[in-house]
């Protein structure tokens, strides 16, 4: 069962910058109670009062909910193995925000970089293919 260390963090943070539980409430909006509640678990603040809250501690609102995450010291994280998917997807933005291909296709819809960005992976027999078909295709839309 993990703990939310939310709580803790905010009473901290308040301690750390010598504000009281008052100024804190005064800041959000809120009656010092509901702002009691906030550093003893009972409530969890909003996220109106989350962004005031990093705001007043001039840190971002990410940080601030990253302090919350309880880790297992003891447990490995590893990343998780880049999929076919994910690798085809980050081979085309390459290939795409490559400077030479920007300016080369700058006036090409995504679905025609897309289709440049694959057929520039095959064989130029394959090619042959792709337009042989493509070809059949064309005519048969303008019949």
């Amino acid at each position: 069962m993990t703990r939310n260390l939310l709580p803790e963090k905010l009473k901290e943070l308040r301690k750390m910058n010598n504000y009281t539980q008052d100024y804190v409430a005064e800041v959000l909006g809120v009656v010092r109670q509901t702002y009691s509640h906030y550093e003893t678990g009972k409530r969890t603040p909003d996220a109106t009062a989350l962004y005031k809250l990093a705001g007043l501690y001039n840190i971002s609102l990410e940080d601030l909910l990253h302090l919350t995450v309880n880790i297992d010291r003891d447990e490995f994280y590893d990343a998780p193995i880049p999929t076919q998917t994910s690798s085809e997807l980050a081979e085309y933005l390459n290939f795409y925000n490559d400077p030479a291909n920007k300016k080369k296709y700058i006036f090409h819809t995504d679905l025609e970089k897309k289709m440049l960005f694959y057929f520039s992976k095959i064989s130029d027999e394959d090619k042959k293919e792709i337009i042989e078909f493509t070809k059949i295709k064309a005519r048969k839309n303008t019949l």
